[in-house]
């Protein structure tokens, strides 16, 4: 009697044993073979892929150079012709200052940036008639070749600009995150004096900003955040890296987001493997199943490439509490930039305490707060640090 008495779970039909196949089929086989090539997933194959995809990055990189290179030279050419310079706002309402000194001049990274900026704005037309590109440069060598060529188009400030200068800042070059540091209140700070803008957008010269950046700040700036509420706000990251997006990190504010996904996706797929599965109807056993499977599959296969919808609109984008790592480039309004500059004057910068770590202090410090937009608004190219001296430069 016992042979004609097999438990349910053991059927071809159970659930049970659907689940079993789909999570072998799906972590086990399709996924490992549709994401092995995608940099930021956890199936990502390092071994096969990383140095192919590093060099391959590299060349491109050196072309985006040279056409960056190409693109000023002719704009410079143009200019001398017409004796025609852009013309500058008497107080822009967003000031786009590039920060830069001399690296890999082979790759002229903030010559990319710069010919990005300049072509979006180009096409932006009217809505950008108040927005200004300025460079400011904080290199020591007083050899930063890119930098003298874009003087010819835009607007540019010279942290030094004697020998003098330079040998009387020796002691800070002992310290190249203090340097940093300094660097960048000196550009905040030029930038307040120079043009007096509401926003300053501070952008490091290895940033290359997305196509759709000015759509998303202007719908961020005029409609999501109030002008207090802007002004209470120390700062508003555009970039944090990708590999640091995951939903198992250390930003918490990431778990609602997770059981979020779960909560949507869940009953989703639970609905569509009833309807295939040709059930009487949903049970709290199959919604879980696929909750947790989903769960899964996004934190797998890369939070990062789910954030990539969110492209579709500006008001998709996503608005949340700052994380630690990184500036490659932050938004200010005029009277956080000038509170930052203060803060700055407060502290000394070291190796382990870096100016983002800086940053991110002042928000428990002096009680301030700050926002990253998801996804990033800048693609971040350099592979070749100012800080640290990098010989293989890697993707990951």
């Amino acid at each position: 009697m016992m042979l004609f008495c097999k438990p349910r779970l053991f059927s071809w039909s159970s659930p049970t044993l659907h689940f079993f196949f789909l999570t072998i089929v799906t972590f086990g086989i399709l996924a490992p073979l549709t994401c092995h090539q995608l940099l930021h997933s956890y199936f990502y194959a390092r071994h096969w892929h990383l140095n192919r995809m590093s060099k391959e990055f590299l060349e491109q990189n050196l072309k985006d150079g040279e056409a960056a290179l190409h693109y000023f030279k002719t704009l410079q050419a143009l200019n001398n012709t017409s004796a025609k310079h852009q013309q500058v706002p008497s107080q822009p309402w967003l000031l786009i200052t590039i920060i830069t000194v001399s690296r890999q001049p082979e790759f002229h990274y903030v010559l990319q940036v710069a010919a990005q900026f300049h072509r979006l704005l180009r096409q932006c037309g009217q809505p950008c008639l108040k927005y200004q590109l300025f460079l400011c440069n904080v290199d020591w060598s007083l050899r930063h070749q890119d930098a003298k060529l874009l003087a010819s188009v835009i607007p540019v400030a010279n942290r030094f600009t004697s020998t003098k200068e330079v040998n009387d800042s020796r002691s800070i070059f002992r310290n190249i995150f203090e340097k940093e540091k300094q660097d960048y209140a000196f550009c905040l700070e030029k930038s307040l004096q120079s043009y007096n803008p509401e926003y300053i957008l501070l952008v490091e010269d290895d940033a290359i900003p997305e196509e759709e950046i000015f759509r998303v700040l202007l719908h961020l700036l005029k409609t999501r955040f109030s002008e207090s509420h802007l002004r209470n706000t120390l700062y508003l990251k555009l970039y944090h890296p990708e590999r640091l997006q995951g939903y198992l990190n250390p930003e918490p504010m990431r778990i609602l987001e997770w059981f979020g996904v779960g909560m949507f996706l869940g009953p989703l797929f639970s609905w569509v493997y009833v309807k295939i599965a040709n059930l009487p109807g949903l049970s709290y056993r199959i919604v879980f199943f696929f909750s947790l499977y989903t769960m899964g599959l996004v934190e797998l296969v890369g939070r990062h490439y789910l954030l990539e919808f969110r492209r579709l609109a500006p008001a998709l984008y996503n608005v949340v509490p700052t994380t630690q790592c990184c500036t490659p480039a932050m938004l200010f309004s005029a009277s956080s930039a000038q509170r930052t500059v203060s803060y700055f004057a407060e502290i000394s910068c070291r190796s382990g305490f870096a100016k983002d770590m800086a940053l991110y202090s002042f928000l428990q410090n002096k009680n301030e707060r700050a926002f990253v937009v998801e996804p990033n608004l800048v693609r971040h190219v350099g592979l070749f640090s100012s800080l640290r001296y990098n010989y293989k430069p890697k993707l990951l």
